[in-house]
C-alpha cells in the first residue's frame, strides 16, 4: 500500500500544474461537452505513457536518441500555433456559457486536439516515461505497484478537473470570464513553448 500511495501522490504531483491538456479539459468541463470522453482519452494516455515508463524508460532513450528534439521542435510549434486560436478568441470576443442542449464541439476535432496536446508534448514524456519510469524502477518487483498508483492518480485528477469545473459555471456565464480564461490559456501555451525552444 506504501508503493501505491507513493506513485499515486508523485503523479498527481506532477500533473496537478496547469498546462495545455489540463486547460483544454477545464475548458471543456467549463462548457460540459464531452467531459466523459475528455477524461477517457487524458486518462488512457497517460496510463499508457506511465506503463511505458515503469516497464522500458531505459531502453527508449537509448534506442531512440532523435525522439527528445523531434518532439521538442513539434510541441512548440502545436503549442504556439494553439496559443494563437486563444488570443484570436480573446480578441473576438468571450462567450456566455451555454448549460443546456446538445454539445456543439465535433468529438472528433476534440479527440485530435487532445492527443495532440497530451503526445506532442515533451514534458509529459520527462514526467511520465523518464521520471515516473526512473523512480518506479527503485522499487523493483514493486514498480507495477507504484505505476498503478500513479495511473489512478491522473485519473482521479482528470475526473476532478473535468466534472468539478461546472463549479466555476457561475463566474462563467459571462462573456468576459470567457476572454480572460482564452488569454490564460494562451499565454499557457506560449509560456511552455517558449520553454520548449530555450531548452533546445
Amino acid at each position: 500500500m506504501a508503493t501505491f500511495l507513493a506513485g499515486f501522490a508523485l503523479s498527481f504531483s506532477l500533473i496537478l500544474a496547469i498546462g495545455a491538456q489540463n486547460a483544454f479539459v477545464l475548458r471543456q468541463g467549463l462548457r460540459r461537452e464531452h467531459v466523459g470522453l475528455c477524461v477517457a482519452v487524458c486518462a488512457f494516455s497517460d496510463a499508457v505513457l506511465i506503463a511505458t515508463g515503469v516497464i522500458a524508460f531505459g531502453w527508449l532513450s537509448e534506442v531512440m536518441p532523435m525522439l527528445g528534439p523531434v518532439l521538442r521542435y513539434g510541441g512548440a510549434a502545436f503549442l504556439l500555433a494553439y496559443g494563437a486560436l486563444s488570443f484570436r478568441n480573446a480578441w473576438r470576443g468571450g462567450e456566455a456559457l451555454e448549460t443546456s442542449g446538445e454539445a456543439r464541439s465535433n468529438p472528433w476535432k476534440i479527440v485530435a486536439t487532445l492527443l495532440a496536446l497530451t503526445w506532442l508534448n515533451p514534458h509529459v514524456y520527462l514526467d511520465t516515461v523518464i521520471l515516473i519510469g526512473s523512480i518506479a524502477a527503485q522499487y523493483g518487483e514493486q514498480r507495477f505497484v507504484f505505476g498503478a498508483g500513479g495511473v489512478l492518480a491522473s485519473a482521479t485528477f482528470f475526473i476532478m478537473l473535468g466534472y468539478g469545473a461546472r463549479l466555476l459555471a457561475p463566474f462563467f456565464a459571462k462573456p468576459v470570464a470567457w476572454r480572460i480564461l482564452d488569454v490564460v490559456v494562451g499565454l499557457t501555451m506560449w509560456a511552455i513553448a517558449a520553454g520548449l525552444l530555450l531548452k533546445g
